[in-house]
């Protein structure tokens, strides 16, 4: 024990240290806070395993609108590209997004003639140096796959009206529309129906914007104005930045001045109805790139001139990418991903970001031996109880009758979910290709984050990948994940809350970014799974992870619920 004892004593240390600050743990106070060693504790310390179920859950028909809401997550948005999984396959997406005028009814002045119009998306960047004009150069976040592949991106106009609400739905009526990835072309469900958005393009030989060899560039923008003495020179961060056709901007908006389709947003959606990013595969490979499409730098600008000879003035017309923005997945997945063994549990766990696969963990499934008889005759989680909680001696639990609150007569220091990445996972030659994955537990029960992750203090915003790392730690260089349930496991000890709280099923995704923790509908999901993380949506890469069953022959690398506990000395 004593390797265990010395292994602990930071944790201990800490857990016993805080618990004066955090209410569900205000029934303890410091016992001998000073741990030395197992010969001067008045307390022993002791782990154990115990029974899990872990399965797979195929993922379908996910709400593929208002993913990139506004947040607090660093890195919320729309997926372009396409984008080979070294262990799953090909994923192509593509968006479908309306856009708006930010003002109505214009006056566009006399003659007037447009001089330039831009497209600009921005990407998700970091600055890495200065050059010596202390110009800044950057790397790309949220770039995954061959970023030397090019791919085919094509921009059309949209003949499909996105709806804001649905008809079929009179207590929520808010329209979502959903992944559609098994099929071969890009399209959506909006609960009654199949889109199909290539059948609803405006033009097809004569496109908005065609790039047959389109690769994102990480090099700052350079924009200029005025001429000679008069030029300014403007530095914008790397963004899907192209100059866009005069003369069909020129018939689609400067000469509709004065009609009804520009005198308010929703004449003007009705009219222009939006606008289909269309990413194809040139390659075996390719890139996929997380776009910024709702910050409001992502927009439409005309720049045009007007007025009498001699006194022409410059003005802008800009719209931008607002209302509804949705991705479309095309999924050619290698791996057949279904759902899982509910009752014996999974040799192998995969989780799979986009429209992919997630896993479901039971605890404390089945019956186990709790009095050491040899039979399986108690249900886990009451051997749990019984463990952990004081009995009188009718052998009922005793309650405090100031808190409502189980006594317990065991104080747990840790409770971590381990799991094992399975080994020589493919890495498309990239070294450090399954480095970056985060795993993300949730509440199944209510789609909310588990209570370890809310009193976690160790959130970074600018930097996702080093953020929440005590209630969702990091892999490690062994493949291994550590999730902290700590305070879960506590609160169905303390009040026999196993409902919406604390239930005893957890889901676990794979994300790219753990701050963020909005969730997204799954459309007549027929099980407890009716949501998944947004940002598991955003997530493109995969990995697999060894599950709970039997099968799987290491025991060591089997999905653990492992407790560390301690308990006064008799």
């Amino acid at each position: 024990m004593k390797k265990t004892i010395n292994s602990l004593q930071f944790p201990v240390v800490f857990l016993l240290l805080v618990s004066a600050f955090i209410a569900c743990d205000k029934d303890y106070s410091v016992i001998e806070s000073d741990v030395l060693g197992d010969e001067n504790a008045d307390f022993d310390t002791k782990d154990s395993l115990w029974s899990v179920t872990a399965y797979n859950k195929k993922l379908d028909s996910l709400q593929i609108n208002n993913l990139g809401t506004t947040s607090s997550a660093a890195t919320a948005g729309n997926l372009l590209g396409v984008f080979n999984d070294p262990s799953y396959g090909l994923t192509t997406a593509s968006i479908v997004s309306q856009i708006a005028p930010t003002s109505f009814s214009p006056e566009f002045g006399e003659n007037p003639v447009i001089d330039s119009v831009v497209l600009n998306i921005p990407y998700y960047n970091t600055v890495v140096s200065y050059d010596e004009d202390n110009i800044p150069e950057y790397k790309l976040d949220s770039l995954f796959g061959n970023s030397n592949t090019p791919i085919e991106l094509t921009v059309y106009r949209s003949n499909y009206y996105l709806r804001d609400f649905d008809p079929n739905n009179p207590e929520n009526n808010i329209q979502n529309y959903y992944s559609n990835g098994s099929s071969p072309v890009n399209s959506a469900l909006n609960g009654s129906s199949v889109i199909k958005f290539d059948d609803h393009i405006d033009d097809l030989t004569t496109p908005i914007y065609h790039n047959s060899a389109f690769i994102p560039s990480k090099k700052v923008i350079i924009t200029t104005v005025g001429e000679g003495d008069d030029e300014v020179a403007t530095n914008s961060t790397p963004a899907l930045r192209e100059k866009l056709d005069e003369k069909y901007w020129k018939e689609v908006i400067i000469d509709k001045e004065g009609d009804p389709v520009l005198s308010s947003e929703s004449n003007f959606k009705n009219y222009f109805r939006g606008l289909y990013f269309k990413a194809e595969a040139t390659a075996s490979d390719g890139s996929m790139i997380l776009l910024n499409i709702a910050a409001t730098t992502a927009n439409i600008t005309i720049h045009y001139t007007s007025g009498a000879d001699g006194s022409r003035v410059q003005d802008t017309y800009v719209m931008n990418f607002s209302g509804n923005i949705l991705n479309t997945f095309i999924n050619d997945y290698t791996i057949p991903l279904t759902d899982g063994d509910k009752t014996l549990g999974d040799d192998k766990l995969y989780l799979k970001g986009v429209e992919g696969s997630m896993a479901v963990v039971e605890l404390f499934s089945g019956k186990v031996d709790c009095d050491g008889d040899g039979i399986l005759d108690l249900e886990a989680i009451d051997c749990f109880k019984q463990r952990y909680r004081q009995l009188d001696d009718n052998g009922d639990y005793i309650k405090d009758p100031i808190t409502n609150r189980f006594q317990l007569k065991k104080l747990i220091n840790e409770a971590q979910l381990v799991l094992t990445e399975e080994d020589n996972l493919p890495d498309g030659g990239m070294e450090d290709y399954h480095t970056y994955d985060r795993i993300y537990a949730y509440n199944i029960k209510s789609n909310a984050t588990t209570l370890d992750y809310s009193i976690d203090p160790t959130t970074n915003t600018t930097d996702p990948l080093n953020s929440k790392i005590i209630s969702l730690g990091q892999r490690n260089d062994k493949g291994v994940f550590k999730i902290r349930l700590t305070q879960h496991l506590n609160n169905i000890l303390f009040t026999d809350s196993i409902a919406e709280n604390t239930p005893t099923t957890i889901g676990l995704v794979l994300s790219n970014n753990v701050n963020y923790t909005g969730n997204a509908e799954i459309l007549d999901s027929g099980d407890d799974v009716t949501a998944v993380p947004r940002a598991s949506i955003l997530s493109p890469r995969g990995t697999i992870i060894y599950g709970s069953s039997q099968n799987v022959a290491d025991a060591e690398k089997r999905l653990q619920l492992k407790i560390f506990s301690s308990e006064a000395k008799k």
